[in-house]
């Protein structure tokens, strides 16, 4: 019979096995860590090993930043590690998760209603928090709810003001799989995370819901230092100690001889009311070496879209380019597909 260690290296399966597989593998007497791939949305998957101790401490610290154990809502795809973490900290709760497939409004509205005392969570990203607060159902099923999580992805404020104005408390989550998925609330690293900026402005992590490596030692050592991990992004410490992430490293391009930052320049981009949703990206050019690219779900022209970013930035941060789509490629953790992203711009 195969071990639930085994079975989770990696993780596969629907959400009612992967539940199963992390019940017997919180209650063995020495679990090896289990593997969760990444999503791959800048580049190929990696697997990420988990002790059982690391994703102990993350479950554990959110219960204690929120409301304390709950029952939660499974919106996401068990096999990465937002989806994973519902369903651990379910086991660590002992609660029975409610699983609503599609996490459509109607699924949402349904297990918001169906309360039956204690906290109840729920973990989207900002695709589904889009979906929801633009539909009736969805609106009010957001209030049902003592916390809903967003992570993933960089939250518009005005979407996140929409969500509250609709009654959800809003709980804005910086993580990866690498530290168990969100190990930072709005802000504030949850307990015995600690963050640093460190050279180049890189966002580094350490603390008990660190991973064990790579299944490829190679890629381990490339990432830490001293205990440290070294992320992909960008970020700094603002008033009272908070942590402001900025966008990766990787999302600065060179265009006429100028830095621009592509992550600040899509937030502009997403602030603009004809815009519904939004990336911004660096694409191969002859003219300006790397071009900037708006790929956008909306109806704004080039120029007055340039305009709107003029208005906050520099008018050489401005998209040369705005390429329109009738939505963004996801993934299937929900996230943006930016490789695919990049191939619209480029195209």
């Amino acid at each position: 019979m195969t071990s639930p260690q085994a079975a989770l290296r990696p993780v596969r399966g629907t959400a009612e096995q992967v539940l199963a597989l992390l019940r017997d593998w919180d209650a063995a007497e020495d679990p090896e860590p289990l593997a969760v791939e990444t999503s791959g949305s800048t580049g190929s998957p990696k697997r990420v090993l988990l002790s059982r101790a690391a994703m102990r401490a993350s479950a554990d610290a959110t219960h204690a930043r929120l409301d304390g154990p709950g029952q939660w809502l499974l919106t996401l795809p068990a096999t990465y590690v937002a989806g994973l973490q519902v369903l651990f900290r379910s086991v660590r709760a002992g609660t029975e998760p409610v699983l609503s497939g599609d996490g459509g409004a109607a699924a949402v509205a349904a297990a918001a209603a169906s309360k039956t005392g204690g906290p109840r969570y729920v973990s989207v990203v900002p695709t589904q928090l889009h979906r929801l607060v633009r539909s009736v159902a969805g609106r009010a099923a957001l209030a049902g709810f003592d916390a809903v999580l967003v992570g993933g992805a960089s939250l518009d404020p005005a979407l996140r003001a929409e969500a509250e104005q609709a009654g959800a408390r809003v709980v804005t989550t910086y993580g990866m799989s690498e530290t168990c998925g969100g190990c930072v609330y709005d802000g504030r690293p949850l307990d015995g995370v600690e963050l640093e900026v460190g050279a180049g402005g890189r966002v580094l992590v350490r603390g008990p819901v660190l991973f064990d490596g790579y299944d490829d030692p190679g890629l381990t050592a490339e990432v830490m230092r001293d205990g440290w991990f070294v992320t992909q992004d960008r970020g700094r410490v603002g008033g009272g100690g908070r942590v402001e992430v900025l966008g990766r490293a990787d999302d600065v391009v060179v265009s006429g001889g100028v830095n621009v930052p592509t992550g600040a320049v899509a937030a502009r981009v997403r602030a603009h009311p004809g815009v519904r949703a939004a990336e911004v990206v660096g694409v191969d050019d002859d003219d300006w070496g790397t071009a900037v690219v708006a790929v956008l779900v909306g109806d704004v022209d080039r120029e007055t879209l340039r305009d709107w970013v003029a208005g906050e930035h520099p008018r050489s941060w401005a998209p040369q380019r705005v390429v329109r789509v009738e939505a963004l490629p996801l993934l299937p953790n929900g996230k943006v597909d930016r490789l695919s992203v990049r191939r619209l711009a480029g195209a």
